[in-house]
């Protein structure tokens, strides 16, 4: 890594409506916070307006992380590059029948998603492995030659290769690759074995296609940013933040658009682990409330929880990601009136920043969340953004007049609008937690996003979490929680192996292999060897299953040759069987079927600011404000974050603003500042279980 005298870092985190950044000078510990609208359209000039405004000029940054949405945006609107598959001969419809099942088996009307991919652009090769990787039938380049001609004539820009049981054995694969790289020097390619060596022939395919379908356009803005940011004087490395919540370089981030997908959440979610590192609580519910989405995501035992595959827009994505809920309940989420029930509706539709809410006055005519926390005065429109935007109540009450009803009841609508977003919300933790056999009481919640202070005590009312944390800056915390993200690396192989004694050195040889693998990636990038950290774990089953469990693997197997103590994989195996279904046999036969491996290069972390004492704290100002167990409650004193002290408690109803942010804290709750620096409230004085 390239040394730098001011050690300051950069993290901009591009969402859906707002793009933030915290600049964190790493000698003194200051952190600073901004923002600035997001425009699809004009992204990267947006992006380096809000980094001009910024106390330090780039030639002074020694790392610039960035966490985007733009693969995403890419993949959810299908706006990607017209892409053509190669595979082999039989399988052309695999990306199109897919499993075969149904997955919500009570919905009469699902229907699969279209195929990134249209079937004359799903060109055969006939070539084979067998299932152990030999090659039956090798590659014929001159087939290879007239299928890729055919697909440049139909206009592709991306290819997606993907040959059976390549995970086994990538020769075919890269022959062909290398081949239309040296032929067609203008086709983005994607290589199945370069990006999961995994199998499940379907899910393989889909992770290949999709990044091939991403990569065009996420590759030109990954070269438009580092542009713009060498011009404004950049001259150290970039990085792009990774749905498993790592770091990787810009070039390999151009490679695999697809490892960034959740990248945006996945910032909020490191941060949060390391605010929890740093008090008592080990367990707790990441929810970050943006302009668009409302995403959720669980630390267990200090923990982040994670899972081997993901679907977005009911497609499957292979590879290791933060575990990830997401809700269209955001600020910009749209109110309307369901056609068929007669019924409210909040979201999925959202404003965006442009127009945004009516409230902001800037073309939005149709209701928001936004409009209904300015009506129900839980916003204060003077004092948006830190005075930087004025809002405007009386274009928030006609545009829910003229949505949901006539105008002697728009309180009354505006607080519908709240409570039904509450209540998605809720049941978006629901869905991590109780239909998970998990009691959100022994949680915490961690609120941030720039609308998570509104909500916080409400959304725990109804689950019964009794402790919120605020961290400062909240609006900004998933781009501070980059700046904890580690150098990732992962890597994988299916084994597909039983736990038995003559397999214990083949399976600790294996995972030696991984390790090589992902530690030699970090070299590359500049980490030395003894800088490298790795943790593995195997995907293990019952004889006879068809689903896996992850199980983490002692270190000590592949760093001090300890292969006997592959013998106990069955064991921790069965335990936690039988946590997540009620039983598990510890004498039953087993076997792993993919092995993991973690290179980890860790980052220096950001240090906790610690509070200043006192007695009292005076309030700024005070307004009426709607709550949904009293209605209007008058006078509810307003405190600036930055007047709060360690020592103080404040009691319910109260108002705490800060430039980016708003909490509103409910009659029968307390708030206080912890000893790092974060804003505690705790419901009837009574915290959550740990």
């Amino acid at each position: 890594m390239t040394e730098s005298k001011t050690k300051r870092r950069l993290a901009v985190d591009v969402g859906g409506t707002f793009i933030d950044y915290v600049l964190l000078d790493e000698a003194t510990g200051q952190v600073v916070v901004e923002k600035q609208p997001a425009t699809a359209s004009n992204l990267v000039n947006e992006f380096m307006t809000g980094i001009e405004r910024l106390p330090a000029p780039l030639s002074e940054i020694e790392l610039l992380i960035h966490g985007t949405t733009v693969a995403l945006n890419t993949l959810v609107q299908l706006r990607g590059a017209r892409t053509g598959l190669l595979t082999t001969k039989g399988f052309r419809d695999v990306l199109e029948l897919g499993r075969g099942g149904r997955p919500e088996i009570f919905d009469l009307q699902i229907t699969a998603a279209e195929p990134l991919v249209e079937r004359k652009l799903r060109r055969e090769i006939d070539e084979r492995l067998a299932a152990d990787g030999g090659v039956l039938r090798p590659v014929d380049l001159a087939e290879v030659r007239r299928e890729v001609d055919f697909l440049v004539q139909q206009g592709v820009e991306a290819v997606a290769i993907i040959f059976l049981h390549s995970y086994k054995n990538p020769k075919n694969e890269q022959l062909v690759a290398d081949f239309v790289r040296s032929q067609y020097p203008d086709l983005s390619v994607s290589v199945s074995s370069d990006l999961v060596r995994e199998w499940r022939e379907f899910e393989r395919t889909s992770t290949t296609v999709i990044n091939a379908f991403t990569q065009p356009h996420f590759s030109r803005y990954a070269r438009a940013v580092e542009s713009a940011t060498r011009e404004g004087g950049l001259t150290n490395p970039i990085a792009f933040l990774r749905s498993n919540g790592g770091v990787t370089p810009i070039s390999t981030a151009e490679r695999r658009p697809v490892d960034t997908l959740n990248s945006g959440p996945a910032g909020g979610v490191v941060g949060a682990r390391a605010l929890l590192a740093a008090t008592r609580y080990r367990n707790g519910i990441c929810a970050d409330v943006g302009g668009t989405t409302y995403d959720v995501a669980l630390i267990r035992d200090g923990e982040v929880v994670e899972r081997s595959e993901t679907i977005i827009e009911k497609r499957p994505i292979m590879g290791s990601v933060i575990d990830i809920v997401s809700v269209g309940a955001g600020g910009g989420s749209i109110a309307s009136i369901n056609p068929l029930s007669g019924t409210l509706k909040v979201g999925p539709e959202s404003a965006g920043a442009h127009p945004g809410p009516a409230c902001f006055g800037l073309g939005g005519k149709r209701p928001t969340v936004t409009d209904a926390q300015v009506i129900l005065q839980m916003l204060d429109p003077e004092r948006f953004l830190g005075r930087r935007m004025t809002l405007d109540k009386g274009r928030a009450e006609r545009a829910i007049v003229e949505a949901l009803g006539d105008d002697s009841s728009v309180v009354e609508h505006a607080a519908g609008i709240v409570a039904v977003a509450q209540a998605n919300m809720a049941n978006a933790i629901r869905q991590m937690t109780t239909q998970r056999g998990l009691d959100p009481r022994e949680f915490v919640l961690v609120s941030f996003g720039g609308g998570g202070g509104l909500f916080a005590a409400g959304v725990c009312e109804e689950l019964g979490v009794g402790t919120v944390l605020v961290p400062p800056a909240a609006a900004g915390f998933s781009a501070w929680g980059m700046l904890n993200s580690d150098y990732r690396e992962d890597a994988t192989v299916t084994v597909s192996l039983p736990i038995t004694p003559d397999n214990h050195s083949l399976l600790a040889r294996h995972l030696k292999e991984l390790h090589a693998e992902a530690t030699a990636a970090l070299n590359d990038y500049g980490f030395p060897v003894g800088g490298v950290e790795c943790s593995y774990s195997a995907e293990i089953r019952f004889a006879g299953q068809e689903h896996t469990l992850s199980t983490p693997i002692a270190a000590t197997v592949v760093e001090h040759d300890a292969e006997e103590l592959i013998g106990d994989l069955p064991g921790l195996f069965a335990e936690r069987h039988k946590e997540r279904y009620g039983h598990g046999d510890p004498g039953a036969l087993t076997e792993v079927v993919t092995l993991r491996c973690r290179a980890i290069a860790p980052v220096v972390r950001p240090k906790f600011p610690v509070p200043a004492t006192a007695d009292e704290v005076v309030p700024v100002a005070s307004r009426d404000i709607w709550f949904p167990a009293t209605g209007w409650y008058e006078d509810v004193p307003v405190f600036e974050r930055s007047d709060l002290r360690l020592g103080v408690t404040l009691h319910g109803p109260a108002v705490i603003d800060e430039w980016t942010t708003t909490v509103i804290v409910p009659p029968g709750w307390t708030i206080a500042l912890d000893d790092t620096g974060n804003l505690e409230l705790a419901r009837d004085g009574k915290g959550s279980a740990r």
